[in-house]
């Protein structure tokens, strides 16, 4: 018996991260309807036995609880609204959990509409990145009612380990903000450190397992710190979708007042990254903008 046999779930957006959440989701006994932008996804995921459907509106007519995992504030928007988009299919009872990383003033209005169908909403964005995902032991960060809990947690406890419910509906977007400010300056600093090491005459992989045994140990010195010493670039998330995140980071410090200096710093590193046609290497791929300085 799997964790979620008898549930009727949809997944829509097929990505790096959709892909292998939508398995595991799969795997655990859920009747899975899914749709995707490109058609490649979707007829890979149908025929593993899953069922394609050609809009969002028709997966959650035929769902219980629609999981959107799409690229962008503007992707969900498009998804969620129109005669197509899910909100149009959406009845009493019904779920709508976003664990894309998207904008908290439009996510806090969207719940509002879905809630006013009879509708549950959750903001759910996750860490972990394309390896997270496939493992089943991602990071989810969850912003909703606490009547909305229920529903939603055997799902969560499939593609997760460690989650954790912050607070109402955008809190779960306003932690992963944090995190990917962090992760972004974190990313730049392991970038530093290791191009300086090797303009020293230091073997920068060498520098990298050192570090790992002090206060510089992390998993982005870990996973990424490996990436960069092995030049291995190929997305596991993309530096374009950093890029995003950090736009997001520093409007919503707009928002409430604060200005983040050291994430505008940062912000320099990714525009570099998409002004050199950089935008699909891997976030590790931040060296080569290191580098180039």
């Amino acid at each position: 018996m799997g964790a979620l046999d008898g549930r009727k779930i949809g997944f829509i957006g097929l990505g790096l991260m959709g892909r292998p959440m939508a398995r595991n989701l799969h795997k655990a006994g859920a009747t899975m309807m899914i749709t995707s932008r490109s058609p490649g996804p979707a007829e890979e995921l149908a025929s593993e036995g899953m069922t394609a459907l050609a809009t969002p509106r028709e997966v959650t007519d035929a769902c219980d609880i629609t999981i959107l995992m799409v690229t962008d504030t503007s992707a969900v928007d498009k998804v969620l609204h129109g005669p197509d988009g899910v909100i149009a299919g959406l009845s009493p009872g019904k779920y709508v959990i976003d664990m894309s990383t998207t904008k908290v003033r439009e996510t806090r209005a969207w719940a509002e509409e879905v809630k006013a169908t009879g509708a549950h909403y959750i903001d759910a964005p996750v860490s972990g990145g394309t390896p997270g995902a496939e493992a089943g032991n991602l990071t989810i960060l969850i912003g909703a009612d606490e009547a909305s809990l229920p529903g939603a947690m055997p799902v969560f406890d499939v593609l997760g380990e460690n989650i954790t419910h912050i607070g109402d509906i955008g809190a779960g977007q306003v932690t992963k903000t944090a995190n990917q400010a962090i992760v972004g300056m974190t990313l730049a600093a392991v970038a530093e450190g290791l191009t300086l090491a090797a303009r020293a005459g230091v073997d920068p992989g060498k520098v990298r397992t050192a570090l790992l045994g002090g206060f510089a140990e992390s998993r982005v010195l870990d996973l990424h710190g490996g990436r960069m010493v092995d030049r291995a670039f190929e997305p596991g998330g993309r530096a374009s979708v950093h890029h995003k995140d950090i736009l997001q980071a520093l409007e919503l410090a707009e928002q409430v007042d604060l200005d983040l200096v050291s994430t505008k710093t940062n912000l320099k590193l990714w525009q570099k990254m998409l002004d050199r046609g950089w935008q699909d290497l891997d976030q590790a791929g931040i060296i080569r903008a290191v580098e180039e300085d």
